[in-house]
Parts: C-alpha cells; sequence; structure tokens
C-alpha cells in the first residue's frame, strides 16, 4: 500500500519531536491551529506557533529523553490521519513516563489544522525505577 503525503507528513513531524526540534515542528502546523488536548482543559484551544513550541519545550524539561514511539498511522480520507503513540521519559526525580496516544491530525495544504489529542490525563503510569 502507497505512502500517502499525510502519512509521511506525520512521520516527519514525529522525527522532529523525537530530536527536540520544537520549532520545526511548530512550523508544520498553520500559524494559529485548533487543539484539543486533555492538558488543556475540555474544548477546543486555539494555539500559535510560539506557544507549541513553548509548550514541548516546557515539556522537555521536565523529561529531558522525551521520546515518541508510534505504534501505528491510520489515514483517514484526504485530510485527517490518525497517530497511535507511546510517550516516554524520564523526570529529574528518576520517575519513569509511559503515555499511550492517540492524535487526529486535520492537515490542509500542507500544514496541521488541527490536532485532537487523546490521552489519560489522570492515570499515566510513572513509576520510580
Amino acid at each position: 500500500m502507497e505512502t500517502t503525503k499525510n502519512e509521511k507528513l506525520v512521520k516527519v513531524y514525529f522525527e522532529y519531536f523525537n530530536s527536540h526540534n520544537w520549532k520545526k515542528m511548530s512550523e508544520m502546523y498553520i500559524e494559529t491551529a485548533d487543539f484539543k488536548d486533555p492538558s488543556f482543559g475540555k474544548g477546543i484551544v486555539k494555539q500559535t506557533r510560539k506557544q507549541t513550541e513553548d509548550k514541548y519545550a516546557e515539556l522537555n524539561k521536565i523529561f529531558p529523553d522525551l521520546h515518541d514511539k508510534i505504534v501505528q498511522i491510520y489515514p483517514s480520507g484526504e485530510n485527517h490521519i490518525v497517530v497511535e503513540f507511546v510517550s516516554t521519559g524520564t523526570a529529574p526525580d528518576n520517575s519513569k513516563l509511559e503515555l499511550p496516544i492517540c492524535t487526529v491530525f486535520t492537515i490542509e495544504n500542507g500544514l496541521i489544522t488541527k490536532d485532537f489529542t487523546y490521552f489519560d490525563n489522570f492515570e499515566a503510569d510513572t513509576t520510580k525505577k
């Protein structure tokens, strides 16, 4: 099966994420995109590229080894792609994060316009090792 443009785009997105290149990653969004994310509370929140860059830079301070491993990519129509992945990291107190996440990206004209992310914000598996 042929890899779609949107699949290629999200693979590049996760490469930027895993190399902690927050500026390049944020430039994959339109100037102000719609986000749905448990960390923002309920509903849709508009975020600029700069706000997105800053959010992930802050998260990276908490988890310096922050990494996302793609489990599966599900193309959905012309403008949507669903990515199932696991986010991991180690906090300064040595607690480990392992969080299954699912994101629905809406992509128009080669840029992400919507990022609707779903994860359990309360039961993240953080264990001391």
